[in-house]
């Protein structure tokens, strides 16, 4: 069953980071349900996504994210499966 999830991250240096989670995120567009980014003067932008799948899916997106230098992630699911 799916389950809704909303995948925060942190980009602590965007012009360095950016294109690789961009890239990445673009893999999994079939779950993504909408995404807000808001960049700061600082050199950080923080980004949220919303996305809509299975649990080993959501899972391999954070995971992925994760592994991408200058990125911090984490990931809030819900408890009730939706269809």
């Amino acid at each position: 069953m799916k389950k809704i999830a909303v995948i925060s991250a942190i980009l602590e240096n965007p012009s360095v980071c950016q294109n690789k989670f961009n890239e990445e995120v673009s893999k999994f567009k079939g779950i993504i349900k909408g995404r807000m980014g808001i960049p700061f003067e600082e050199g950080i932008a923080v980004i949220s996504i919303t996305v809509v799948g299975e649990i080993n899916e959501i899972n391999s997106l954070t995971g992925k994210l994760g592994n991408i230098e200058c990125v911090q992630v984490k990931t809030a699911i819900s408890k009730k499966e939706v269809e």
